[in-house]
């Protein structure tokens, strides 16, 4: 097996890849330490048996530079083929602000054959490639070298067998004519919003008990501290202060630095210094935010008025749909997302798109009492009204 370490060996393969109809592609990071993922390993394979036509590509080594692999995935000749492609794409978009394109996502497609919701990479190639993956490796420090041979045979089977596996799934949703239907879910992951984390927009990810919009202030304060500082340091935003100790300080509020002795919460080093200035100003900002600046929590959903009965019936449709469809009903449907469509909304993805054909729209029907549901046998069908 071969490991790449010059930018010279990198071009010649991407060169020989861009002859190819696709290319797999798999990488190996960290992120438990640091704010953004440290790249450790690119791996990369295109048609061909075994190690064959299959590298790893070493970015730790000195001197390397990965645009020609860049430069492989703005040709749009050649599909980028991942598993779970969101922390990958992460990693590229964070150093290059590249996207491989055309990609496709084995999971998302797998998911729209009927493998089930968010199938592992192991479950495919043991269906599909009939063989197996020894993942004794996978939690290894992939930043130490050299790296041993078990991690090497590890990190290449990411992309051998990946070969196998897309070769089916892309045949399989050509015959069952669901090749857009991949392409639609593929739209989010190559948003550059989806990896773009705006500070002022991270209170947004917590879950609060209180409503209140003065103690919202301080939270989205707070939080818009932390993720700056995490992402300027480079330092995973726990490490600064978790949640908990967030909600605590916002519920708090305090005043000055020997306010912050008081705290149960609160990590040692966040008690003095940068962190420690950085909590009193933010709760500071919160405490003087004006009125009409004052966050307030999306409500719309609790007003609605969920009809339960209703809610329920769309429930076993969806169940009736995925399966004579053969797709996961959670990539159609949440829960949530169910009960919204039962009291009225329809601003739902479940009644755009793909979905929309495969549910959304006898979804609507049902709503409005243009059809019921009967049961046959072991099957549910739709009956007009």
């Amino acid at each position: 097996m071969k490991t790449i370490t010059t930018t010279e060996d990198l071009a010649a393969f991407c060169k020989a890849a861009a002859q190819q109809d696709y290319v797999t592609v798999d990488t190996e990071f960290l992120r438990e330490r640091t704010y953004y993922s440290k790249l450790c390993l690119v791996q990369l394979a295109y048609p061909g048996e075994g190690d064959e036509n299959a590298v790893l590509v070493d970015p730790l080594a000195e001197g390397l530079s990965l645009e020609p692999l860049y430069e492989l995935f703005r040709d749009t000749s050649v599909v980028k083929v991942f598993h779970a492609a969101r922390q990958d794409l992460e990693i590229f978009w964070v150093d290059a602000k590249v996207f491989p394109e055309p990609l496709f996502d084995t999971q998302v497609a797998a998911m729209v054959c009927g493998f089930g919701e968010q199938v592992g990479y192991e479950t495919l190639v043991r269906k599909i490639a009939r063989a197996s993956v020894d993942k004794s490796s996978r939690f290894t420090d992939w930043s130490r070298r050299p790296l041993s041979d078990a991690q090497k045979v590890y990190a290449l089977a990411d992309v051998t067998h990946l070969r196998k596996v897309y070769e089916f799934l892309a045949a399989e949703l050509k015959r069952s004519n669901r090749t857009r239907w991949v392409e639609e879910e593929l739209e989010t992951l190559t948003n550059p919003a989806t990896y773009d984390i705006s500070p002022d927009d991270a209170w947004l990810r917590l879950k609060t008990r209180t409503n209140s919009p003065r103690f919202l202030a301080i939270v989205r304060e707070l939080a818009a501290f932390r993720e700056s500082y995490a992402q300027t340091n480079n330092v995973p935003r726990n490490r600064v202060y978790k949640d908990d100790a967030l909600m605590e300080l916002a519920s708090a509020k305090p005043a000055n630095l020997a306010d912050l002795g008081g705290l149960r919460l609160l990590l040692r080093e966040a008690r003095r210094g940068p962190i420690a200035d950085g909590i009193v100003e933010a709760v500071a900002r919160g405490q003087a935010c004006p009125q009409d600046k004052l966050p307030k929590l999306d409500k719309s959903r609790e007003k609605l008025q969920v009809n339960p009965a209703l809610a329920d019936l769309l429930r076993v449709l969806l169940k009736s749909k995925t399966e004579a469809e053969g797709v996961a009903a959670k990539l159609i449907a949440s829960s949530a997302d169910l009960d919204a469509i039962a009291a009225g909304e329809r601003n739902v993805p479940a009644l755009s798109g793909w979905r929309h054909e495969v549910f959304g729209a006898d979804a609507l029907r049902l709503c409005e009492g243009k059809i019921a549901l009967a049961a046959k046998g072991q099957t549910v069908r739709t009956v007009e009204l």
